[in-house]
């Protein structure tokens, strides 16, 4: 029977203890670097929208969250809504599997267009290729769009839209962030819900560049066309 002395004896003991160590240290590590990811991130999306008004939900512990940002006497975007799900870089266990299956965190942004622009859009996609491939990416109507691919930076993107005039719109997107797409993957007209979705990778001090100019140029796009509408709806709407 062994005692006290002879399990410490044990080569299998110090191991033991070394992995406890070794895990301990991971959880910390990986719950910083987490929490600089999601602040980072939201704190760039703050500073490009100036909300009047924002909420925080947490939806995963260390690796999920939610955010809806109302912004501040915006005529043409409701809200937006940001979501957040992150590798589990606290577990150290379920990391390397995470990191095989998942591969990368990620930032999904839905802009939400207010009544005045509601019913303007036409559909356009820049999406990157490897990411098109992804479960949850497919664009469902492919039929019945243009396809075109073009390089940006050192990925490969396809560029669907419904019409020249959107084709057109969806390349001065690329123009304002430009000549590298950075964590973006993929931007998303979508009328029928009357949003603009966007996928991007929240890699820190990378989001507020490709967030601005996304924002500054989807503002251009439901301002031109309200107006081309006749923007009839009440200034109070």
């Amino acid at each position: 029977m062994l005692n006290a002395s002879n399990v410490a004896d044990q080569p299998v003991f110090y191991l033991f203890i070394a992995i406890t160590i070794l895990l301990t240290l991971g959880y910390s590590w990986g719950k910083r670097r987490n929490r600089k990811i999601i602040r980072e991130a939201f704190d760039a999306i703050t500073a490009v929208l100036r909300p009047k008004d924002q909420t925080f939900t947490n939806i995963g512990g260390l690796t999920g969250y939610h955010a809806n940002f109302i912004p501040d006497r915006n005529r043409y975007i409701q809200q937006v809504d940001a979501t957040m799900t992150l590798l589990p870089r606290q577990s150290w266990l379920w990391y390397p599997f995470s990191r095989m299956i998942r591969r990368f965190d990620r930032l999904f942004l839905s802009f939400h267009l207010a009544r005045r622009a509601a019913g303007t859009l036409r559909e356009g996609h820049l999406i990157e290729k490897k990411y098109s491939t992804f479960m949850g990416a497919k664009i469902e109507n492919t039929d019945s769009l243009t396809m075109e691919t073009f390089q940006w930076g050192n990925r490969t993107f396809y560029h669907y839209y419904r019409n020249e005039k959107v084709k057109t719109e969806m390349e001065r997107c690329r123009e304002r962030i430009g000549p590298d797409p950075g964590p973006l993957r993929h931007v998303a007209l979508v009328p029928k819900r009357d949003r603009m979705f966007v996928f991007l990778i929240p890699e820190p001090g990378r989001v507020k560049p490709v967030v601005a100019a996304i924002h500054a140029w989807f503002l251009d796009v439901a301002e031109s066309a309200a107006k081309a509408r006749g923007d009839s709806v009440p200034e109070d709407a």
